[in-house]
């Protein structure tokens, strides 16, 4: 379920709130083929559905940029701000990736937003941000992420 806040004041009240859990979404391989296709990474272990069910991950995984541009639409079922003129993605403080992603898999995120702090003309806000794989027993990424909202 979304948070919406109305306007920068309001932003600054969740700061240190648990944001909970986005829905679950599939990573299908059609996904991974055509993030492949986008940035021209077409390594077998993400393309190649035959040859990497013989490699270190039993199947084809996400690349992990691929999961961490997942972000961004996990984060939107989160939070919604309303109220503000701009919007934008500022930066990763910290990101790992503990386990593959296999193709198939579904993801969700799990959030908390830790600080909003004043920048000119708006704020900056830091979330911690996991994402989760289904059933699985580590996330497929852990990420510090900046964004800045401005009035």
């Amino acid at each position: 379920m979304s948070i919406t806040v109305n306007g920068l004041d309001e932003l600054k009240k969740l700061a240190g709130s648990d944001l909970g859990t986005s829905e679950w979404i599939e990573v299908a391989q059609n996904r991974i083929d055509t993030f492949a296709d986008a940035t021209d990474d077409h390594q077998w272990i993400h393309t190649d559905p035959e040859r990497a069910a013989q490699g270190p991950f039993g199947a084809p995984i996400a690349h992990g940029y691929l999961t961490l541009s997942l972000f961004i639409p996990l984060f939107t079922q989160l939070l919604d701000v309303r109220g503000v003129t701009t919007k934008v993605n500022y930066g990763l403080n910290k990101v790992r990736f503990p386990a593959p992603v296999r193709a198939g898999s579904r993801l969700r995120l799990a959030a908390r937003l830790t600080t909003v702090e004043d920048v000119p003309g708006g704020v900056q806000i830091t979330v911690d941000g996991t994402i989760e794989v289904d059933g699985g027993t580590k996330p497929a990424a852990v990420v510090q992420s900046l964004s800045r909202f401005y009035a």
